[in-house]
């Protein structure tokens, strides 16, 4: 394999411009966001539209509208943009998805009232949550053990929910999910609609769904009965982070819920939007509903032919379509190149760090038992080739150190180590609010079984909770945390001052509400 340059180490004493400039400069390529992928020849037309972002950076001044009550530019571009994507009403967003899911949650459930979530929802959805003081009932997706990722959220378990809780005022789900998982929306919104409540759904990786369909990529979770749908255009699409959007449908959101979501906007998202973010969501916009289509016809062939020319690996594997109808798969978007390294006694994580140091890839994220490589309409072919190439170097060299190459039963294969539900049932003895605003202490995480948690544990990204606030810890999840430490993964909410600990709550005792 040939050396490559690059950045080995990235100086802490330089500016963030220069660390910028110079890993711009080398010849590391980005599996990951955004999607324009610093693609400058894809860019080439975008960008000349835009000039030095100093001379176009301005506020609110006459004759260029305000995001938090529009009157003129913005509301007829936001109105264009509705058009385009069949809602009746679309919000640009300066702060990502994470604020559109705020401003849904508290929009569609009064303050203090009762939520169903998918549990593998982002933390913007538990977020949420806390901010209105809710109630949050879970739906759990299915999980595929095949592959160590969810699957999709069953719409018989929707209904069984909303059954045994008639008081959930909405529905929130995430879809796709980070790996690519649909859900099946439609049924799902039929069975919230019975109940006369709305669907919210958390597209964030789906923003490219739209205008892809043609071409074999996933309907929108918008035209599958969906009534408000958030989703993030700098994931998937060519348009700078932060910048999303999100739709309204009225007929079963109602005109009520859609004011007060836009209400909600206007507290949780930035009093001084950018102008250049505001510019960058209408521009890609437009370029998607024009030359952005065909491009994503490029794409999904690309996708096709990856993982034709990866079929052939001995120990890891790139899965496709083939769950598509089980464990809760409605569809798959296969933009999302999932490696599984659970043949080869590897993590994800050691996945990762073997593709940054020795092939300057740099991945989306890395699990327990993969790692993920995000593309998008502005990927290279040059980028795909050098993926290919590596992951096919890396498999034969995990195949020769095996004894038996391609076999369960090879030395290198230990799924204990690394395999794991990503799904947590968890018992909660108070709410998310609740267990925030009571008094918490440090404790060794090996004292902490039994107790409630007090914060948040989780693995980011993604950004789906192991742990709760409010939920009580058990031994299993003891030894989940710490193999995921041992791992190498990034685990938000666990201090490591030479001994891992845990905030829990000072209340001990018999837990006030069993789940």
């Amino acid at each position: 394999m040939k050396e490559r340059k690059g950045i080995e180490k990235r100086e802490s004493k330089r500016s963030i411009l220069e660390q910028l400039k110079t890993y711009s400069a080398s010849d590391y390529y980005p599996f990951h966001m955004p999607g324009h992928k610093r693609n400058r020849v894809e860019g080439k037309g975008l960008a000349e539209k835009f000039p030095n972002p100093f001379s176009i950076d301005i506020t609110e001044i006459s004759g260029f509208d305000d995001l938090h009550h529009p009157e003129g530019m913005l509301l007829e571009s936001m109105k264009q943009a509705a058009a385009v994507y069949g809602a009746d009403e679309s919000c640009y967003l300066v702060n990502g998805s994470s604020g559109g899911i705020l401003a849904a949650v508290s929009g569609c459930v009064k303050r203090g009232g009762k939520i169903l979530i998918g549990r593998n929802c982002h933390k913007s959805v538990y977020n949420g949550v806390f901010l209105n003081c809710l109630w949050a009932e879970y739906v759990y997706p299915q999980f595929i053990e095949e592959l160590g990722i969810n699957g999709g959220i069953l719409p018989e378990d929707v209904e069984t929910a909303l059954s045994r809780c008639p008081d959930i005022q909405a529905v929130l789900i995430v879809s796709p999910t980070y790996d690519g998982i649909v859900s099946d929306i439609s049924r799902i919104a039929e069975t919230v609609h019975k109940k006369g409540i709305p669907l919210i759904v958390d597209e964030a990786h789906g923003a490219h769904f739209p205008f892809g369909r043609e071409w074999g990529f996933p309907a929108s979770a918008l035209d599958m009965g969906a009534d408000v749908v958030i989703q993030s255009l700098h994931k998937t699409l060519p348009s700078f982070t932060q910048t999303a959007v999100l739709h309204m449908k009225k007929k079963f959101l109602g005109q009520e819920k859609m004011e007060r979501i836009k209400q909600f906007l206007t507290i949780y998202q930035s009093s001084s939007p950018s102008y250049l973010f505001l510019a960058a969501a209408e521009q890609c916009i437009l370029y998607m509903n024009g030359p952005g289509r065909s491009r994503l016809g490029w794409l999904f062939k690309e996708m096709e032919k990856f993982r034709r020319k990866t079929a052939h690996l001995s120990l890891l594997r790139v899965p496709g379509r083939e769950w598509v109808g089980k464990k809760g798969v409605y569809d798959m978007d296969l933009s999302k190149i999932l490696i599984y390294t659970g043949n080869t006694g590897k993590s994800g994580a050691w996945l990762g760090e073997k593709l940054r140091r020795e092939y300057h890839l740099e991945l989306e994220m890395c699990a327990p038992q993969y790692g993920l490589a995000l593309t998008s309409l502005w990927d290279r072919e040059e980028g795909l080739e050098r993926l290919y190439q590596a992951v096919t170097e890396i498999d034969s060299e995990l195949a020769s150190e095996a004894s038996v190459p391609g076999r369960a039963d090879n030395p290198l294969y230990d799924r204990g180590s690394i395999y794991d539900d990503m799904t947590f049932h968890m018992k909660a003895a108070y709410s998310i609010f609740q267990a925030q605003e009571m008094p918490a202490e440090e404790v060794l995480l090996s004292a902490c079984s039994g107790r409630a948690a007090a914060e948040y544990v989780y693995l980011y990204p993604p950004g789906i909770p192991c742990l709760v606030p409010g939920e009580v810890i058990t031994d299993e999840m003891v030894q989940k945390i710490l193999r995921y430490e041992k791992m190498g993964f990034s685990v938000h909410g666990l201090k490591n001052n030479g001994n891992y600990r845990l905030k829990v709550l000072c209340i001990k005792g018999k837990n006030e509400r069993e789940l």
